[in-house]
């Protein structure tokens, strides 16, 4: 079986203010995402980098979610802590899910790819819709337990209960970040 890691929206911009929620908890999850997506380069599997890259006046701004992470901004850059290599894809994205309007799946389908492992913040919302969007398009997922987060950790792992166990199991997993490094190049 062939895997594709996921990392969503780990932008400057999500990490401006070291005291926010959101980036209190994303920094919590580094370690792992930093230890899969080398592990995925040790093993010549790709990584891709799926980043907000929203125009002014967007219309998913005309709710309650703040103007953020605007195309041509430092806030659309991956965070240092995660800085792609020369091997690594990233992935514009103007809406939640990377699948949405982008050439994920025919990438990946290119790349003989069956599963993909998503990682990234945030897990109820960029992370769970590329999740979801991911089946959709008829790719095995595994959501990265300790690779995602939320603003509140009860928002995380709400997320993660309902899909542990749901009705798309398996074609929807949720795990660790060390079981899939042993699924995906150990077994």
């Amino acid at each position: 079986m062939s895997y594709a890691l996921i990392v969503v929206d780990m932008l400057v911009g999500s990490f401006t203010n070291p005291d926010a929620p959101l980036s209190r908890e994303a920094r919590k999850i580094l370690p792992n995402i930093q230890r899969l997506a080398d592990t995925f380069r040790e093993h010549g599997a790709p990584v891709i980098y799926a980043c907000d890259s929203f125009l002014r006046g967007d219309f998913i701004f005309k709710g309650r979610l703040r103007e953020h992470a605007i195309r041509g901004t430092e806030e659309v850059r991956v965070i240092p802590e995660l800085a792609p290599h020369a091997q690594d894809t990233i992935l514009e994205k103007r809406r939640f899910s990377a699948f949405f309007k982008t050439d994920l799946d025919q990438t990946l389908r290119l790349w003989k790819i069956q599963t993909v492992v998503v990682t990234g913040v945030t897990t109820h919302v960029c992370v769970l819709s590329t999740a979801l969007d991911a089946i959709a398009n008829d790719f095995g997922c595994i959501i990265t337990e300790d690779g995602c987060c939320s603003h509140k950790p009860d928002i995380h792992e709400g997320i993660l209960k309902a899909y542990r166990n749901s009705a798309l199991y398996p074609l929807l997993r949720v795990l660790p970040a060390e079981e899939i490094i042993k699924e995906c190049f150990h077994d």
